[in-house]
């Protein structure tokens, strides 16, 4: 192994047999394979310099690694590979420094690594490591990659404790399976964090996924993966397996600089606590594309540039908040219809509020979807007539009956239509009634200008001013006259909106 080391070979103790050199399930390693931790610390320590044109290197494949390895506080300046190796204890790297360390399918009962400074990539996939793992506060200043590896808590609740953790650039966590809770608050990404096809289990804490106050540089992937074969991209044909998390997802107060995808998820709960928190997000996309709704509750509030959705994709009644969720545009990953995304709204406002109406008004204008947006506040009206005393609701019903509450103006003209049709009809019934005026001007009579004259308000045909109605005639006269100024003010209203919005 010195020598291996001062030429930076790999001492590979495999045999060849997968059965027998399989780290994870094989059975159990003999004393030819194995080699104290107390040993392999010297090496990486204050190991031998490299041999001449070599660069020394802790390379090693197959190896049982007994006792406990013991790097806290140190500083490692070898690389460091450990391919399909064993540890019988702790792995201990509490504030180490070292340049890269790469742990590739290896058997690890606990790792330590708080306040770990690592200049280039810490890679662990494939690895499992039954007692969790400590990253609290760690940095790492390029790559971190946990692909499909397995991680299961210890004696407390957590099995992934990384609170405050910095990485440089990406975190890679696809198709990653953890039992207990996955901790990330206060972590620094500066690329993605993918965790794609993971599998987080918690279903008797709180929360199986903690990122609050997270912030991405890039994006936050919550879906689909496919499993490959170590360093190759998976096939096309290979397995697609969906975001899965039993228990909470909390990622409030995150920020992601492009995207926050959700799609190809699943979401279970066990208690009423457990829910999909989304509250005080900040991001230039949110991509909610699940093919069934989850079956706990779904808060989201914040600011969001697009918002990408599907039908379906969102929880019932009283499952689904948005409260001060303000988004700029609409860009559903297929047809959305105006009716399902009423009752999504609804859904997510079980006590009325206008400003959800009124955001999803304005971005549907943003996106020329001008009679959509109309039909949101007309809407928002109805809804807001459900709060209402029983004079405002009969009020109500009125004004959506005749006008639509102004965004259909189309109405006030037939109306006055058949209010005109109405009127002539009954003046063509009626005798013709006294002059205004006995001595002086009187035009001839006509029923249907008559009616006209009095529906249209400002406007004189010369007939109003010109007969004097008595009896139930001047009622009837005098309701043309007020049904007539208040159609046309509603028509001129709604034309107003029309055309300030077309300017």
């Amino acid at each position: 192994m010195w020598e291996a080391f001062r030429q930076g070979r790999t001492l590979d103790l495999r045999t060849g047999d997968p059965a027998q050199d399989d780290p994870l399930d094989g059975p159990a390693w003999g004393a030819d394979r194995t080699v104290r931790a107390q040993v392999v610390a010297e090496l990486l320590l204050a190991g031998p310099p490299g041999a001449p044109g070599r660069v020394p290197a802790l390379k090693l494949a197959g190896v049982r690694i007994v006792g406990r390895l013991m790097l806290s506080g140190a500083t490692v300046t070898p690389y460091v590979q450990l391919d399909d190796c064993r540890f019988d204890e702790h792995l201990m790297l509490q504030e180490c420094q070292a340049g890269s360390m790469r742990l590739v399918r290896c058997r690890i009962p606990r790792l330590e690594a708080a306040r770990l400074q690592i200049s280039g990539d810490l890679h662990l996939p494939q690895c499992r490591i039954a007692g969790g793992m400590r990253l609290t506060d760690a940095h790492i200043g390029t790559d971190l990659l946990l692909n499909e590896a397995t991680v299961r808590h210890g004696r407390s609740s957590r099995a992934v404790a990384a609170d405050g953790l910095t990485v440089g650039q990406d975190l890679d966590a696809e198709l990653i399976d953890v039992t207990g809770e996955l901790s990330l608050r206060s972590a620094r990404i500066g690329g993605r964090l993918s965790l794609r096809g993971a599998t987080l289990r918690n279903p008797g804490g709180r929360q199986a996924l903690n990122a609050a106050r997270i912030a991405v540089e890039h994006t936050l992937y919550l879906s689909g993966g496919r499993r490959s074969v170590l360093g190759t991209a998976p096939g096309p044909d290979a397995e697609v397996r969906d975001f899965t998390c039993h228990g909470g997802l909390r990622l409030d107060d995150g920020r992601f600089g492009n995207a926050l995808v959700i799609s190809r998820a699943r979401f279970l709960t066990s208690t009423a606590e457990q829910q999909v928190s989304l509250r005080r997000i900040q991001t230039p996309e949110l991509c909610w594309r699940l093919h069934r709704a989850p079956d706990c509750t779904v808060a989201v509030s914040g600011t969001v540039g697009k918002l990408n959705d599907i039908p379906g994709a969102w929880p019932g009644p009283g499952r689904v908040r948005i409260t001060s969720f303000t988004y700029d545009t609409l860009t559903p990953l297929a047809e959305f219809p105006l009716r399902d995304r009423l009752e999504w709204l609804q859904a997510a406002t079980p006590e009325f509020r206008p400003e959800p109406y009124e955001r999803l008004a304005t971005a549907l204008r943003a996106a020329g979807e001008d009679a959509e947006a109309r039909e949101v506040l007309l809407a928002r009206q109805r809804r807001r007539r459900e709060t209402l005393p029983l004079a405002g609701r009969v009020w109500g019903w009125v004004q959506d009956v005749t006008v639509g509450y102004g965004y259909r103006p189309g109405r006030a003209a037939i109306w006055m239509a058949l209010l005109w049709a109405l009127g002539a009809v009954y003046f063509s019934l009626h005798p013709t009634p006294q002059p205004a005026d006995a001595g002086g001007y009187r035009p001839h009579w006509s029923p249907p200008l008559y009616a006209l004259d009095l529906l249209l308000p400002v406007i004189d045909l010369g007939q109003d001013n010109a007969w004097r109605e008595v009896g139930f005639a001047q009622w009837v006269a005098s309701v043309l006259t007020l049904l007539g100024w208040m159609l046309a003010t509603t028509a001129a209203a709604g034309a107003t909106r029309l055309l300030r919005r077309s300017a």
